[in-house]
């Protein structure tokens, strides 16, 4: 493992704030970021990273390898949460194992935001179809993990239909704007969209900073009701997605040689969904608890894809690349 990845990772002013945000809520702070203000940057951030991507793919041309990318990142949406429920179905009932295996097989949006400006920050080019990859990822996770409670739950009438859950997932807020920025950004001119990139580029960090000091107050929130379910959700949270990010970083050479595409299928393999999910189960599952499945991603799982589990894989990827 490159140990200078880490540090700079490490040393990174948006982790940093994320810190200080776990470190205001065991000294108890009154240190908050207000709903409406969060809620805000969230959208910025999902915008920007959207419009980004959608002016770097209107510069791509649509090639078998891109055809191949979209294929895999669904396939792996789907393979994990099938392997994931039936490791978590031996400690868990099968309405908790089922949405967390869901949460694990979708991808976070956040620590997508995250990894690019990680890519950015080491001068590595993003390349914008991975922002269509990522957002669908989102629902073929949701759609298994359903399927598998369906399967394993006997004699029980689901409470929900399950084409409201699907299209629920697909109209998520954050699956939307992700992807109505990307298509606007695509077809947007060239020119004209220039006229905008202080706000979608030049403020993008400083946003991230204070959303992931947000989110640095929710985990240590969460973290400190959490430990009380015991060693096997944690472990899980940080072994299960450090497995699926190393070894999708290495089977993403199989459809693309570019080291930010396999960096990219590495970060959205290892991370969890803590939004879109639990807004899905809380319709279609409601028997699941959220006092589990959010706190794995958000507080375990998120955290060690942005302190360990990037620099991790993308010297994986170094030593395994063929370029």
């Amino acid at each position: 493992m490159n140990f200078d990845l880490l540090i700079s990772n490490l040393t990174n002013p948006a982790f940093l704030f994320f810190i200080l945000g776990i470190v205001a809520v065991k000294l108890k702070s009154d240190l908050e970021i207000p709903q409406s203000t969060s809620k805000f940057i969230s959208l910025y951030l999902l915008f920007s990273i959207g419009f980004k991507g959608g002016q770097e793919l209107s510069h791509e041309t649509m090639s078998i390898e891109i055809f191949w990318s979209i294929l895999f990142g669904m396939a792996i949406s789907i393979i994990i949460p099938v392997y994931s429920f039936f490791i978590l179905k031996r400690k868990l009932n099968v309405y908790d194992a089922g949405a967390i295996a869901a949460a694990y097989g979708s991808v976070s949006a956040v620590t997508f935001v995250t990894a690019v400006a990680y890519l950015d920050a080491l001068n590595i080019t993003f390349h914008g179809h991975m922002v269509a990859i990522m957002a669908l990822m989102e629902s073929p996770a949701i759609i298994a993990g359903l399927i598998l409670i369906s399967i394993y739950v006997k004699g029980e009438k689901s409470e929900v239909n399950n084409w409201t859950v699907v299209k629920h997932s697909f109209t998520n807020g954050s699956v939307l704007l992700i992807l109505g920025s990307l298509i606007i950004g695509f077809l947007a001119d060239a020119n004209q969209a220039e006229g905008i990139k202080p706000f979608t580029n030049d403020i993008f960090k400083g946003f991230l900073s204070i959303f992931l000091l947000d989110m640095g107050i929710l985990s240590g929130r969460k973290l400190s009701s959490f430990v009380k379910n015991g060693w096997f959700p944690i472990i899980f949270a940080i072994l299960i997605p450090l497995v699926n990010g190393c070894v999708f970083a290495l089977l993403s050479s199989l459809v693309t040689d570019d080291v930010s595409n396999r960096f990219m299928f590495a970060v959205l393999a290892s991370s969890a969904s803590y939004i879109a999910v639990p807004a899905a189960m809380k319709l279609a599952a409601p028997k699941s608890n959220p006092g589990l499945y959010i706190p794995m991603a958000l507080a375990i799982t998120f955290p060690f894809n942005i302190t360990l589990g990037m620099p991790i894989y993308l010297s994986l990827i170094n030593q395994f690349s063929l370029n």
